[in-house]
């Protein structure tokens, strides 16, 4: 378990990234692991300094000395790590980041991390623009716990490529991530009740503490209540003017909350894929969990860590610099449906099919891999091997979800 811990492929982003910026931003879910992840970094700096918002002594010290960093002790003349936790609580800080940076970037290495969506600050005209790269740490996956990423050029070349070795170890992976989540505590514990316990008072935390503080929402328990809902509704396309009956509520109340828990990281969402699918449907999105054990229909559990591993690869290569890759839906107006799609710069790669139990490749993905004329998926809950079948000039490997997760770059 121990290597679990060292988060090694969000370190090699950390080293690329730090490489051409002194400010790095990290963000992602509460109880990720992004505190755990500075230490590790911090550790590669003989001088450092760890500020933490939520931490009285911290705030007190930078409300009489925001340049408090200054006075760090020094064992070398090499420059210093300067960690800013959760600094995005200050009402004033994407001003105080930008008079930092352009003070003092060339004497110091800032990594500023928080659980807020940092990154919805990357925007034209935005002050810090230019100062800083983005990354972003995702709770474990099995493409993290499995060891066996390829190089990106090697998947983008070839995304049909599987290799089916320590099948018994990855499907145990699998398994822990199914019933634990990917949280770093509930994970590593590999108990049922640690997670339990963890994820009633995880929810509860976000929303009636850090939503309510940061955004002012005065409907805490309808939105509670919409969270406690989307479960049943992962995997399938999100009908707003059918949560807002349900609550009782408004549309753009529904519309609100469902950008906060993405803001928050509660969830993450993907849109519909349009170019060349006759009658596609346009704006529907569908809504995932990152807590995915709180999903109880075994099919929609099961496409809903595969949206997570999809999503962590998108990101992380977006974060890599290596292109401006998006994660879709296919769906038309007949209800022909495939789960996902990986497009780069506009264009498609690779079809995924996510069928727990069906070994035999989906109609619609056969359609729509005859429409966009690329490579495709089904992945599966397990089998003791793969199968490649052929779609008129065209491939769909049917595999176990585990195994071809494992390798995504």
């Amino acid at each position: 378990m121990v290597g679990m811990k060292r988060r090694t492929p969000y370190i090699k982003i950390w080293q690329d990234l730090a490489v051409d910026k002194s400010m790095i931003f990290l963000v992602g879910p509460r109880q990720a692991g992004k505190t755990t992840l500075a230490q590790i970094i911090s550790g590669s700096f003989t001088n450092n300094l760890y500020f933490n918002w939520d931490i009285a002594e911290h705030r007190t010290n930078f409300m009489q000395n925001p340049l408090f960093f200054e006075a760090v002790e020094r064992r070398d003349s090499s420059i210093p790590l300067v960690i800013l936790d959760e600094i995005h609580k200050y009402r004033d800080w994407k001003n105080y980041l930008k008079g930092v940076y352009d003070q003092f970037h060339d004497k110091y290495q800032f990594l500023i991390s928080g659980s807020g969506r940092l990154d919805l600050y990357q925007k034209g005209g935005d002050s810090l623009a230019g100062r800083y790269f983005l990354f972003h740490l995702w709770p474990f996956t099995i493409s993290e716990l499995g060891k066996r990423n390829r190089e990106i050029g090697l998947f983008l070349n070839n995304p049909l490529q599987i290799v089916m070795e320590h099948a018994d170890e990855l499907k145990e992976i699998w398994s822990g991530l199914s019933e634990l989540s990917g949280f770093p505590e509930p994970y590593l514990s590999g108990r049922m009740a640690t997670y339990r316990r963890w994820s009633n008072i995880y929810s509860q935390q976000l929303i009636r503490e850090d939503i309510r503080d940061l955004t002012g929402v005065k409907s805490v328990v309808d939105m509670e209540t919409l969270y406690y809902l989307l479960p049943s509704k992962a995997g399938s396309p999100i009908s707003i003017p059918s949560l807002a009956r349900d609550l009782k509520t408004s549309y753009n109340s529904i519309q609100s909350w469902l950008l906060v828990f993405e803001r928050f990281f509660l969830t993450f969402s993907i849109g519909p894929w349009t170019r060349r699918i006759a009658r596609a449907i346009q704006k529907e999105r569908k809504v995932y969990l990152w807590d995915t054990p709180r999903i109880k229909e075994p099919a929609a559990r099961f496409e809903n860590m595969v949206a997570l591993e999809l999503y962590r690869a998108v990101t992380a290569w977006n974060d890599m610099g290596y292109g401006r890759f998006s994660l879709h839906f296919i769906k038309n107006k007949e209800q022909q449906e495939v789960d996902f799609l990986i497009a780069n710069e506009g264009e498609p790669i690779v079809l995924v099919e996510a069928k727990l139990s069906d070994t035999e490749p989906s109609p619609a993905l056969k359609k729509f891999q005859g429409v966009l004329k690329k490579p495709a998926i089904q992945l599966i809950g397990e089998s003791e091997g793969y199968r490649m079948i052929p779609n008129g000039d065209q491939y769909i490997l049917v595999t176990p979800a585990y195994q071809w997760l494992s390798s995504l770059p």
